[in-house]
């Protein structure tokens, strides 16, 4: 047993990383719990004593001097007493071995499966007291295995889990696959302390952005807020209080290198860099750039902004399913309804039925004629005398006696005739 034990502390020890004097103590504990039935006398504040260096195994109790032996459990003659400590007397407390002569096949039969508990034990508060303050960190590990579709990570001496709604659905893993991944938090459940992983939480974005950018690290350009659907595009809000900083020139690097590496380790998210800015409305002009903004209205008691833009930039402002609309709405606070600027299209509709209305009074032509007139492109009088009788019965779906007489009125209103 000996020479076995030895052989057992220097494994954990090594391997595990198990202090070998707490091995020790939980050992002792174990054997304690397994062997006290062997036990027939001196059981007295009863305790194990283990040699590290030897492995030797004791079992020794804390014995009451007494003239005659009435509780062999607790007491020792004082004969016997004396041979182990000459002064003793009366009423002393006296350390005796009490080793059961079969000890060692005790030890080594009942006491493992105790001994290997205690040790899972401590190797799961040796994970809780090493990680417990490691959340928000990044760390690297292998996928070992799949559970359902939980991902299990070895990191070294311990194992995490990458729960299903910490991954990244546009991700897929493989057994052996080398991946880093943001500590969400350490419980100490019933079945012991579990280290809970995420790629796809917004923090482990801040976190790459503050190992790679120095200028984060030392707090000259603050991360002022993160909006992420993981797998497809975030945004990112920074803010220098140093005027000669370019916050977002920091963060982008010498040509694009920063942002590359960051890009690459979220497997080709699309991460939009915006500058952060103390007024609401401009801060949501930069969030949704490139798209221009043609109108914004606030609405402080909704918390809402209703913002037009104009056609081609609509689909932009949006962003593909309506992703950059939702990021700019989670980056900022506000919610934001966007909307195609049509005063254009209105302006131009007016001027066709102003145009129509006029045709109608001049030509003394129905509204309707006058409309479809000014659609074909005959939108004023002077337009209409230029055209032929064909053009005009050919909009208006009438004879040609019909359309003559439009165009002798359009050509009668010219000046020229007038004068004549």
């Amino acid at each position: 047993m000996n020479a076995e034990l030895i052989a057992m502390l220097d494994y954990l020890e090594r391997e595990r990383g198990i202090r070998r004097d707490v091995l020790v103590e939980a050992i002792s504990s174990a054997l304690l719990a397994a062997s006290k039935r062997s036990f027939t006398a001196g059981t007295r504040d009863l305790r194990i004593e283990i040699n590290p260096k030897n492995g030797n195994i004791r079992a020794m109790a804390k014995l009451i001097v007494a003239e005659s032996v009435q509780n062999p459990h607790d007491e020792i003659a004082l004969f016997k007493a004396r041979a182990l400590k000459p002064e003793a007397k009366i009423g002393d407390e006296v350390d005796v071995e009490v080793t059961p002569r079969d000890f060692g096949r005790i030890a080594a039969q009942t006491a493992r499966q105790a001994i290997m508990q205690r040790l899972r034990q401590l190797e799961k508060d040796m994970i809780y007291q090493e990680f417990k303050d490691r959340a928000g960190e990044i760390v690297s590990g292998t996928v070992r295995r799949f559970e359902r579709s939980d991902v299990i990570v070895d990191l070294g001496k311990f194992e995490a889990v990458m729960p299903s709604r910490e991954r990244v659905s546009t991700e897929e893993y493989s057994i052996g696959d080398r991946l880093r991944a943001y500590v969400v938090a350490v419980e100490n459940g019933p079945r012991g302390p579990e280290i809970i992983l995420s790629r796809s939480h917004p923090n482990f974005v801040r976190r790459l952005f503050e190992i790679e950018v120095s200028e984060i690290a030392d707090r000259t350009v603050e991360l002022k807020g993160i909006a992420r659907e993981a797998g497809y595009r975030t945004k990112v809000a920074v803010h220098s209080a140093d005027d000669k900083v370019d916050p977002v020139g920091a963060c982008v690097g010498m040509r694009g290198a920063r942002v590359k590496n960051i890009v690459r380790e979220l497997n080709n998210e699309k991460v939009d860099i915006i500058r952060w800015h103390p007024d609401i409305e401009e801060f949501v002009k930069e969030a949704l750039r490139p798209a221009m903004i043609k109108s914004l209205v606030r609405d402080e008691n909704k918390k809402a902004f209703q913002i037009t833009v104009a056609k081609d930039d609509l689909s932009l402002a949006i962003g593909k399913r309506g992703q950059n609309a939702r990021l700019t709405a989670k980056l900022t606070g506000w919610d934001i309804d966007i909307y195609q600027d049509k005063s254009k299209e209105e302006a131009l509709e007016t001027q066709k039925a102003q145009a129509a209305h006029s045709l109608a009074e001049s030509l003394h032509l129905s509204e309707a004629d006058a409309a479809h007139l000014a659609a074909g492109g005959m939108n004023s009088v002077e337009v209409v005398a230029m055209s032929e009788a064909e053009d005009i019965a050919g909009i208006l779906n009438v004879d040609l006696e019909r359309a003559a007489q439009i165009l002798q009125t359009a050509r009668s209103l010219q000046p020229d005739n007038s004068a004549t």
